[in-house]
């Protein structure tokens, strides 16, 4: 099945965004398909992370549309209700870099918070699925502690489960394994490949690019608030047309 027959779960165009006068982004469109792991590349400071929070509204545009079909439609350049924002917000979850743990409840506590707490579902039936995500991740016997007892790799995981206890349509990951000690990036980097392969919908910001080539259907290239170039790995890896685009990965491979 070729991208375009793939169902669209979520379509931006024309983002804009500024900060004083820094022009963040300048025009991106973003299509992104059901099923599919999309993964933003480029240089720091080059607006792919502000992009990223752009697609469940924990950034607002200056203008721009953002369409998820059937649940919502967003014009950026109209004041946006809170009850707009929160449906988008709905439809996805987020893994942060710093993974951003509540330090004062266990990691159990921290999963079922959202399901219990936003969802309303029974807490009962919240810690079930709870413990059965922690036990595919390989934490289950960590259930009962605090973040401070976790290596900065399991605290991810924990991220990555409390994300996923949420039943998203959309997991965005900014970052996930920029904060890790080299040592515990591969065991989050699994994680992330074994929900592709379920078929989740994940749109990933990463600088690990032999991690991207692996999971990535489509990918894009940001650099200078706009996008440079898009395809499929084997496209914009092996065979770049942008000239910025072979520059960066040139720079980036030669360490």
């Amino acid at each position: 099945m070729s991208r375009s027959d793939k169902d669209v779960l979520l379509e931006v165009r024309d983002l804009r965004k500024r900060f004083g006068d820094l022009e963040v982004f300048k025009g991106v469109h973003l299509t992104v398909h059901r099923g599919e792991v999309l993964v933003l590349l480029g240089p720091s400071g080059s607006g792919k992370t502000t992009v990223l929070r752009s697609l469940n509204g924990l950034e607002v545009p200056d203008s721009g549309t953002l369409s998820i079909p059937g649940v919502v439609d967003i014009d950026f350049s109209l004041p946006l209700p809170d009850p707009v924002r929160f449906r988008l917000r709905d439809q996805s979850a987020t893994v942060f870099q710093q993974h951003q743990l509540f330090p004062h409840k266990t990691v159990l506590q921290n999963v079922i918070e959202g399901p219990v707490v936003v969802q309303k579902v029974p807490k009962e039936r919240a810690v079930a699925e709870a413990e059965a995500l922690l036990d595919r991740v390989g934490l289950l016997s960590k259930r009962d502690a605090y973040p401070h007892q976790l290596s900065g790799g399991q605290q991810q995981r924990v991220g990555i489960v409390r994300a996923l206890a949420l039943k998203p349509k959309l997991i965005l990951f900014d970052e996930p394994t920029s904060a890790l000690d080299p040592e515990l990036v591969g065991d989050v980097l699994d994680v992330i490949k074994g929900l592709a392969a379920e078929g989740w919908t994940l749109v990933i910001v990463t600088h690990e690019l032999g991690f991207a080539r692996q999971v990535a259907h489509h990918v894009v290239f940001i650099d200078g608030g706009v996008v440079v170039e898009e395809g499929t790995p084997e496209q914009v890896f092996d065979h770049p047309q942008n000239e910025r685009t072979k520059k960066f990965f040139d720079r980036i491979l030669k360490h």
